[in-house]
């Protein structure tokens, strides 16, 4: 690496390669960096392509340096709004024997109905 990368630090670069599992980005002439799929945007990237091509100039976040390997691990997710997460409606939960008590009092309500009826079709 000739020049100093820093993590955090956002620098265009230029796509070189795409694999399944990521794009190269090219940053200099001799530094060379890696989006991870799940680096690319927000939710489930199925196909890279869909969102870079070959000899694209992107603008990337630098997550990490491995000074050892000289892997530079990068973002572009990381430039991006996260999407807003819709909240449940929160209604309170009944408990199973809430709701078996709720039942319970229908459907015995209308057998005491029923049974009523019946009684009198027989003619009791």
């Amino acid at each position: 690496m000739t020049k100093k990368y820093e993590v955090g630090e956002v620098v265009a670069g230029k796509v070189t390669g795409i694999q399944p599992y990521g794009a190269f980005i090219a940053l200099d002439d001799e530094t060379q960096g890696l989006v991870h799929i799940s680096e690319i945007t927000y939710g489930f990237v199925k196909d890279i392509e869909d969102y870079l091509k070959i000899g694209d100039v992107i603008q990337v976040k630098i997550l990490e340096i491995d000074e050892t390997s000289e892997k530079i691990s990068l973002s572009t997710r990381a430039l991006q709004e996260a999407p807003v997460q819709k909240k449940k409606d929160v209604q309170p939960r009944k408990s199973l024997q809430d709701r078996v008590n709720e039942n319970d009092a229908n459907g015995f309500k209308s057998l005491r109905d029923k049974l009523q009826d019946w009684i009198e079709q027989s003619g009791h």
